[in-house]
């Protein structure tokens, strides 16, 4: 499997964590228990899925790459232990692989290439996940924990924090992978609102808001949002609509779209 490190595929975005240090702190930060139903995803040669494998008598993967299934396949330690499901991430079933058990608690370095999309698809189904502890590029982790009014913040730190409160845990180097990354990589730590502190009447038309809002970053909320909300009505809720998105809080979001679903 070494071998297989060195000709990782970039059309699935592979880069093999080996650092064992990271690794600890990563299954320190989580405290994971035998009775933990837990979700791998992208096991590639196991950094964390030996480890995992010796916490948990059973272990959830998904993967992709048919050369990555074959190999743990026909590893001893795997053997009654794993339960590999050969398919995309961004197509999981979590509701049916919860099934009628605890919920899901999800750990991954996740692919950079469709890093973004996949939280969005865990987001979609977070009744079924207890927490989520990724690995990802720092640019991706610095925006889901970005606070308002700074260049960070736009609308992945919105949605995200709007469903989940996250805990940037620590930055990783190029150094720590193989092959290495051009970026650095940093873990992030999302756990679903038990209850959320703010409740929109629409999710699906605050969302709408909230790309809509961020679709021209440079321009005031007087202009991206011209078509749902007047300039007067912004200012009714008691916003300044000649301020930009990046500078509301997620509870000015809520406040804009739920007037809209009053």
């Amino acid at each position: 499997m070494s071998q297989y490190q060195q000709h990782a595929k970039k059309r699935f975005g592979q880069h093999f964590l080996h650092d064992r240090n990271v690794i600890d702190n990563m299954l320190r930060a989580v405290n994971l228990q035998p009775t933990d139903h837990v979700v791998e995803i992208g096991p590639g040669p196991g950094a964390l899925t030996f480890p995992l494998l010796e916490l948990l008598p059973r272990l959830d993967v998904v993967e992709i790459d048919r050369d990555v299934i074959a190999w743990w396949q026909e590893q001893p330690q795997a053997i009654g232990k794993l339960h590999i499901h050969a398919q995309d991430a961004l197509k999981l079933d979590i509701s049916a692989l919860r099934g009628d058990g605890d919920r899901l608690r999800i750990i991954g370095n996740l692919p950079y290439n469709i890093s973004t999309p996949l939280i969005f698809h865990f987001l979609e189904h977070r009744a079924h996940i207890r927490d989520m502890l990724f690995m990802l590029q720092k640019e991706v982790v610095d925006r889901l924990t970005a606070e308002p009014d700074s260049s960070d913040y736009g609308r992945l730190s919105v949605m995200v924090q709007y469903y989940c409160e996250p805990h940037y845990l620590l930055k990783i180097g190029p150094g720590a992978f193989t092959p290495p990354p051009k970026v650095d990589s940093a873990v992030v730590y999302l756990k679903p609102w038990a209850t959320p502190p703010y409740i929109a009447n629409d999710p699906e038309q605050f969302g709408k808001l909230v790309q809509q809002a961020f679709s021209q970053r440079r321009k005031t909320l007087r202009n991206t949002l011209k078509g749902l909300l007047t300039a007067e009505q912004i200012e009714s809720i008691g916003i300044d609509p000649v301020r930009r998105a990046e500078t509301l809080a997620v509870e000015d979001f809520v406040n804009l779209a739920n007037f809209l679903t009053a």
